[in-house]
């Protein structure tokens, strides 16, 4: 041991950030200051416990060397960027919380604390969960803005994102202990399974979530039986679709929102959510258009959407699809290492076993998320990506060196 692992005992160090990171799942779902102040002092007690083989060792592989590799790209895209120092700096802190996933791959391969973060993150979901029903019966004990009605904390996107992960991972496990004939646990994860989907079914519903459900369930039923089982999980989705539908009325408002929203928009010039969206979409298209090999810049988003206000675009510093903001800032480079770093994260997670599962949701989620949302760099669902990954490839090479 050198420098300050004199002073600090780096295996009570390395404990110490364990329990850290079960704090920061711990506190995710439920409060970004708390997130904030926890990460600071996870890697102020992680730093010392590393050595540089442990860190070159997750540089060198795909999965944890390309969310570098985008964070550096981010970097130097401040140097072509027409904005103030403090706009680069603004649009560089979205690329900066990657920069923890070759940490806690470090970390998690050699700790068997990994384990203890997804239980605690579990649980965490579950209080949320649970808050979201007292506010629902009893509105008035927490008031909220409207469209948040049953959301106790944070946003109905991020609480929808996190109850249709549990879910997942929630119903694998179930269907793992039915085969093992453990009745009685696999029908308590199935009655929590149930409580998580009727939350995002009738409480309150992130329409990013219906998109991410009917995605998980054909990857589940390609990892488990290839395109038969695709086909299978189709058939299964679609009668679930439908009995949603009928018992729904929530979801139903919601989903055909997107069309009357779309049609107030494209006829009347109405400002709605979906119209707006649409519009922040095609403006983007035409800024990477325009600067298509290396984008505009870092920080660069804001001002983009800014200069097209003249000709009826909309203030913006966020184009609610995460390729099109890196796009935008970093061109087809920034966007070519984002896919790289999502397929080889994929990848990684391709094995049987809960961990590649947990792994896959993870992923899968975040990326067809991104595809309406800028998830990595939102706060809760960025580090929900971050954490999740980390933790879970971690586990997965240390279970299997090979991976």
């Amino acid at each position: 041991m050198t420098g300050i692992t004199y002073i600090f005992d780096r295996t009570k160090l390395a404990k110490i950030a364990d329990c850290l990171v079960i704090a920061v799942a711990v506190s995710v779902p439920w409060s970004t200051s708390a997130t904030s102040i926890l990460l600071v002092l996870w890697l102020i007690a992680l730093i010392p416990t590393l050595t540089w083989s442990d860190f070159r060792r997750e540089l060198l592989s795909a999965a944890g060397g390309l969310p570098v590799a985008l964070f550096l790209l981010g970097a130097i895209g401040m140097a072509w960027a027409d904005v103030t120092w403090h706009e680069r700096f603004g649009g560089l802190g979205g690329f900066v919380r990657l920069l923890a996933i070759p940490l806690l791959m470090a970390q998690f391969r050699r700790s068997d604390g990994g384990t203890r973060v997804l239980i605690g993150f579990l649980l965490a979901c579950t209080g949320v969960l649970i808050a979201s029903v007292v506010v629902t019966v009893w509105p008035d004990i927490h008031p909220r803005p409207p469209g948040n009605d049953g959301v106790a904390v944070k946003s109905y996107i991020a609480q929808s994102l996190e109850f249709a992960m549990c879910a997942a991972v929630l119903l694998d496990l179930a269907a793992a202990k039915v085969r093992l004939r453990r009745w009685k646990i696999a029908a308590a994860l199935t009655v929590l399974t149930l409580a998580f989907l009727g939350d995002i079914i009738f409480v309150t519903t992130g329409r990013t979530a219906l998109v991410v459900i009917p995605v998980l369930v054909l990857v589940y039923g390609f990892r488990h039986s290839g395109w038969k089982g695709i086909i299978g999980a189709g058939v299964v989705g679609l009668i679930a679709a439908a009995l949603v539908w009928t018992t729904s009325p929530y979801v139903r408002d919601r989903v055909t929102g997107i069309y009357s929203e779309t049609t107030l928009y494209e006829t009347k010039t109405e400002a709605t959510s979906s119209g707006i969206r649409i519009n922040l979409w095609k403006r983007s298209l035409s800024f990477i258009e325009s600067a298509p090999l290396l984008g505009h810049g870092t920080g660069s988003i804001g001002e983009q959407f800014q200069s097209a206000i003249p000709t009826g675009g909309y203030a913006s510093d966020n184009p609610h699809n995460q390729t099109f903001a890196v796009g935008i800032q970093l061109g087809i480079a920034g966007m070519a290492v984002l896919w790289a770093m999502w397929t080889s994260q994929l990848l990684l997670f391709r094995g049987p076993g809960p961990l590649a599962w947990i792994g896959l949701v993870v992923v899968t989620s975040n990326i067809v998320g991104s595809l309406f949302n800028s998830f990595i760099f939102d706060f809760t669902e960025g580090w929900l990506y971050v954490v999740g990954v980390g933790v879970v490839a971690g586990m997965v090479q240390r279970a299997d060196p090979a991976s």
